[in-house]
């Protein structure tokens, strides 16, 4: 038996309604087998169970059930058919939308469609690469700090001087209203003088400590800014009690050869500025790559067209929605207290998202499309080793009682996938860089130019096209260990829409 018609109507939502015409005689077939699984759950008396005959059982159990029960098996068993027929590539399961007829039985079922991504001509993006070069006041301000972090510090018998570390018993309430405590009492050491516009509990404080001993009160009234970092105190004005309980000086260590040896086992001083300098240039660098990528990814995102289901958004708004529970967990914080300080509840919060999942999923989108057009590879060699170095990395990071099935095939097979989507993801973004930077166009030129130099060699068979996803070796554990795989279970249609 076959299904008789499909008839396939695109809509705009980039999902596709099929209209599926199901022979009699298979309706009928199915109706007969879900009497017998149901005449199993219950005692039809005079029979054993699901051997009484089809019109007991109908007449037991009513028709209705049963061809609910039918309808269930009946799309089960012929859905995987429909889609190979219909020729479509689903993203997700699809839903029972409704029954026109039932003589014959005709099911309209809408499925989500795959994502559709149009590239523009991204080859065209041209933007300078000019990241800022290392300065060297950059790298004294690092000596600098290193010098403070090996300070000797000691108890003086004085009034507090600049650069002095004073400690101090602080609080603070809200001058309006009810008074309200912003600072519950506490010690806190503070360097006096310092020139810092992030100077805590507000810029500039520490000068109040200058000429104080031991024992000295004080108060202070500040207002902070409207545009202050912390919401919560913009444009509040506060009332600033303290007292001096000690103050310390600081003596500098002298930046030289030991120094450099001291804090890093450096041959010399001109060796520890070299570290430091390299440093802040990969530093650096990352930082421009950064931006630079995203500028160069909205421009292509904005020349592309996508097309996705409602499904595939709503799902990239339920990543965005994990991302910010688990950035409210690390604060101590849940959803629903940051939703109620908000006075926000879930449509609003979800509606509030879309526009970032939106660009996260056309970011993933078009990395992946320009990924295939770019033909963007990853070497065997490279990904076993990322791949083991995660593992080490989950080994040593993850407690005992979580880690007990590191050495999962699934779990691996899962973790091996993720990295691998991570390296294409750096290496197109990496090659989307080189295009519009002109990198890539010269070493084109450079290849061409040098393979024209140089007499062609017999081509060898390339093995690794073959190559299966490599298999990782976990240490040893030193206990049992437990971490569940991400593992995704086949979809199954869902009969509400």
């Amino acid at each position: 038996m076959t299904v008789l018609k499909i008839e396939k109507q695109l809509l705009d939502d980039h999902q596709v309604k099929l209209t599926v015409e199901v022979e009699d005689d298979r309706l009928e077939e199915m109706k007969h087998r879900a009497a017998a699984k149901l005449a199993k759950r219950i005692k039809i008396p005079g029979f054993r169970p699901g051997k009484a005959p089809y019109p007991v059982v109908v007449r037991t159990i009513g028709e209705s059930a049963i061809f609910e029960e039918a309808l269930e098996m009946l799309i089960d068993t012929i859905y995987p058919d429909v889609i190979k027929e219909a020729d479509i590539s689903p993203y997700g399961p699809g839903y029972l939308e409704g029954m026109p007829t039932l003589n014959p039985l005709t099911l309209e079922i809408i499925v989500p469609l795959n994502a559709e991504v149009t590239l523009g001509d991204y080859k065209a993006i041209r933007k300078p690469y000019e990241p800022d070069p290392v300065s060297e006041n950059s790298v004294d301000n690092i000596l600098e700090f290193l010098q403070e972090q090996h300070a000797l510090v000691e108890p003086v018998d004085r009034p507090a001087q600049q650069g002095d570390v004073v400690t101090v018993l602080i609080s603070a309430r809200k001058t309006s209203g009810e008074e309200e405590l912003i600072i519950e009492a506490q010690s806190v050491s503070l360097v006096v003088g310092e020139d810092d516009e992030e100077e805590w509990p507000f810029p500039g404080f520490s000068l109040n400590l200058l000429g104080k001993v031991p024992g000295n009160e004080a108060a202070s009234i500040y207002r902070y800014p409207e545009d202050y970092a912390e919401e919560s105190l913009q444009g509040v004005e506060a009332d600033f009690n303290y007292q001096v309980e000690t103050v310390k000086q600081r003596t500098l260590p002298e930046l030289n050869d030991d120094f450099a040896m001291t804090t890093g086992g450096f041959e010399d001083l001109e060796s520890l500025r070299e570290s430091i300098r390299t440093f802040l240039e990969r530093q650096s660098q990352e930082v421009y790559n950064e931006d630079y990528d995203e500028a160069v990814i909205d421009e292509a995102i904005n020349q592309s067209e996508f097309k996705y289901p409602p499904q595939m958004l709503e799902d990239e708004i339920d990543q965005v929605k994990q991302e910010l529970i688990r950035s409210l967990e690390r604060q101590g914080l849940d959803l629903e207290i940051y939703l109620k300080s908000r006075e926000m509840d879930e449509a609003a919060f979800r509606e509030e998202l879309k526009p970032e999942a939106e660009r996260q999923l056309k970011r993933g989108l078009l990395i992946f499309e320009i990924g295939k057009v770019e033909d963007v590879q990853v070497e065997r060699e490279e990904l076993a080793s990322e791949a083991d170095n995660t593992l080490n990395y989950l080994y040593q990071s993850l407690p005992k009682n979580e880690a007990r099935r590191l050495k999962d095939r699934d779990f691996q097979s899962n973790l091996v996938k993720n990295v691998l989507i991570d390296l294409l993801t750096e290496k197109t973004i990496e090659r989307l860089r080189k295009i519009a930077s002109g990198q890539l166009e010269k070493e084109t030129a450079a290849e061409e130019s040098e393979s024209a130099a140089e007499p062609a060699e017999p081509a060898e068979d390339d093995a690794s096209s073959e190559a299966s996803l490599p298999e990782l070796v976990p240490p040893t554990p030193s206990a049992e260990q437990d971490v569940e795989p991400e593992a995704k279970n086949p979809a199954e249609i869902d009969e509400t829409p």
